[in-house]
């Protein structure tokens, strides 16, 4: 079983940054691939970045070239690196993953079996 527990969300101007944390535990196996999704209220869970335990990335448009996906396997943790946020970037953010190697094709909610809470992050204008 994977346990997955976010940290990190909060309230930031737009331009800001903030780095979220995803704390994982069970088999490593079990979480080959890890993403990050978010959610708007009123709005469908959306990809944001993927990243899979070769080092094999996934960002969506919206993501690319603002956010970093990165995992410390030592600490067993994920993280996302945002900058310059905007406020269409307000969300609840999940940490997501899945034993499979999920392709660019294949990132979607559905592709992921393990999910955490969430954090909330909000960017004011």
């Amino acid at each position: 079983q994977v346990q997955l527990v976010e940290s990190g969300g909060g309230s930031v101007q737009a331009g800001g940054s903030l780095r979220l944390s995803c704390a994982a535990s069970g088999s490593a196996d079990s979480r080959s691939s890890m993403a990050w999704f978010r959610q708007a209220p009123g709005k469908v869970r959306e990809g944001v970045a993927s990243i899979r335990s070769d080092g094999f990335t996934i960002y969506t448009d919206s993501a690319k070239g603002r956010f970093t996906i990165s995992q410390d396997n030592a600490k067993n943790t994920l993280y996302l690196q945002m900058n310059n946020l905007k406020p269409e970037d307000t969300a609840m953010y999940y940490c997501a993953a899945t034993s499979d190697w999920v392709l660019w094709n294949e990132f979607q909610a559905a592709s992921y079996r393990y999910w955490g809470q969430g954090t909330q992050v909000t960017v004011s204008s």
